[in-house]
């Protein structure tokens, strides 16, 4: 029996679920068991997850991995997963950091571990069925159910202004997320209206030959909830008061995973299906996109507070992923794939060093910090090449990401494309002014504080989940080739399925609907 002959990816999906419910059962007070046990589950699903990477067939546009098996067979709902060039990436992230929350939570929490070791494996199989969803009921279900654990590790195990910045975080995502149910039950009453059969599934939604003018109302609705999700300048005020407010492990789940179900949502659901409103949208795409690269990097050189810099740092890095993608081009869309991935990694990388100073410090403002790395070289090193990491030095993952995503909006027909490059390219210069500046104050200069001089070094434990983290850092920096090769065949059939459905051969024409400005171009 080979690999594929088994429900490899539902495995994957709910292996973490079904080792929290062992947890349940054991006493509160087994404190280093439960640890341990949570563990062993994240190491497991990650390796498992593993196998899809080698069984994936990376010469395939199609999903891969499907399952597929009637759920509600009276309303055409079914349980039907699978994954491609561009889930496949996301998939592998989730599973990556998903051992990694839980060592940097190991001494960072201590009351209530086990119900914090359960949301966290209950909230990775959330996110790992709405990367894999091919259903739209289902991948909504996915949607909400994360929420639930999130709003859980922010609102119990958070800093003095949980409640407030919990309660923020549900609000603000389930508003956008209504709009996009109501946007759901629309097609599945259209594609029975078109089709003669009531279908939930992606696929059969794919081939529907919706009107421009409701595609562009039902973009607008699918956008919202994922644009609140990103977030996009102006959907993003929720998310700093979330991050500074939510534990170490929150704040890597928040950046490295959550967000990209926005950046992953506009590449499933409303290019392929709404495809001539997202070409004739475009041009807003990139004045909300680059407005974001500039604000989020402006606001994060005025920050005192490490987290909420690094928070605000997020809207920038994120403009540039949403720029990609409305590019339409190869290079934009595996730079904005990329970049996810990138993100994940690198803004992950800085919450954890941010929560390993707070450990050590129990304050997380830059003006109490100064010559640390004088006291804690080890650490200041591999704070240094995240920092690098993250401001895209050549040689490390920002640099391939940015440098493609630029290029693809460069080279995109659209004919605002050009400018839209340029003023990004400078969000790259913003990123290292800050993110240097930030740096310098923190490690250099003389020990300012007496607290300062007995910060310990890293320990192994922190060892173990920062250098996974270096390697694939490092990595894509040198070989992006081993990345960008799984999600060629899937982005160029995005780009052929944008081409087909406008009409326009062999490229990208962008034209902007006299509806909305007014003229044609």
């Amino acid at each position: 029996m080979g690999i594929r002959d088994l429900p490899i990816l539902s495995i994957v999906i709910f292996m973490p679920l079904l080792g929290s419910l062992p947890l349940f059962f054991v006493k509160k007070e087994r404190v280093e068991f439960i640890r341990g046990w949570a563990l062993f589950v994240t190491i497991l699903t990650f390796f498992t997850s593993l196998s899809l990477y080698f069984n994936f067939d990376q010469n395939s546009a199609n999903f891969q991995f499907q399952e597929r098996i009637s759920w509600i067979h009276e309303l055409g709902i079914s349980y039907h997963v699978g994954i491609d060039g561009i889930s496949l990436w996301l998939l592998l992230l989730t599973t990556f950091l998903g051992p990694i929350t839980v060592l940097c939570s190991w001494s960072a929490i201590m009351e209530r571990v086990r119900d914090y070791m359960i949301c966290l494996l209950i909230l990775e199989t959330g996110i790992l069925g709405v990367f894999s969803s091919l259903d739209l009921f289902l991948f909504y279900v996915f949607w909400e159910s994360q929420l639930i654990p999130m709003y859980l590790l922010i609102g119990i195990w958070g800093s003095q202004n949980r409640i407030y910045a919990a309660l923020k975080f549900v609000i603000y995502t389930m508003a956008g997320s209504l709009m996009m149910l109501v946007a759901i039950m629309y097609l599945y009453f259209y594609h029975k209206n078109q089709a003669g059969f009531f279908s939930m599934n992606l696929l059969d939604l794919y081939n529907l030959n919706i009107p421009y003018s409701i595609q562009l109302i039902l973009f607008i609705a699918f956008f919202l909830a994922f644009a609140f999700k990103v977030p996009m300048f102006p959907f993003h005020t929720w998310l700093p008061d979330a991050h500074v407010e939510a534990p170490t492990a929150g704040s890597v789940i928040l950046a490295g995973i959550l967000l990209k179900m926005g950046t992953y949502g506009f590449l499933r659901f409303n290019i392929p299906m709404f495809t001539e409103a997202s070409i004739n949208l475009a041009p807003f795409m990139y004045i909300l996109a680059v407005t974001g690269i500039i604000y989020g990097a402006l606001v994060s050189m005025v920050q005192p507070d490490l987290k909420k810099l690094v928070a605000y740092s997020s809207v920038s890095h994120l403009g540039f992923v949403m720029l990609g993608i409305f590019a339409f081009t190869v290079q934009g869309i595996q730079g904005g794939i990329l970049q996810m991935v990138n993100h994940g990694l690198s803004t992950g990388a800085l919450f954890l060093i941010v929560g390993i100073l707070y450990e050590r410090r129990h304050t997380r403002l830059i003006a109490h910090f100064g010559g640390l790395s004088r006291v804690i070289p080890r650490f200041a090193a591999i704070f240094m090449i995240v920092t690098l990491s993250s401001i895209g030095l050549p040689g490390l993952n920002g640099f391939v990401g940015e440098f493609l995503i630029i290029l693809g909006t460069f080279i995109s027909s659209n004919p605002y494309s050009t400018i839209a490059a340029i003023i990004a390219a400078s969000g790259v210069i913003f990123a290292a002014v800050y993110m240097l500046w930030m740096f310098q104050r923190v490690m250099f200069g003389v020990v300012t504080h007496e607290e300062n001089r007995y910060i310990k070094d890293l320990n192994l434990r922190e060892f173990a989940y920062l250098i996974p983290v270096l390697l694939f850092i490092i990595w894509i920096g040198i070989y992006p080739a081993t990345f960008l090769r799984p999600m060629e065949g899937s982005v160029k059939g995005i780009v052929v399925t944008v081409e087909k459905k406008m009409g326009k051969g062999n490229s990208i024409v962008f034209a902007v609907d006299k509806r909305i400005t007014g003229d044609w171009r």
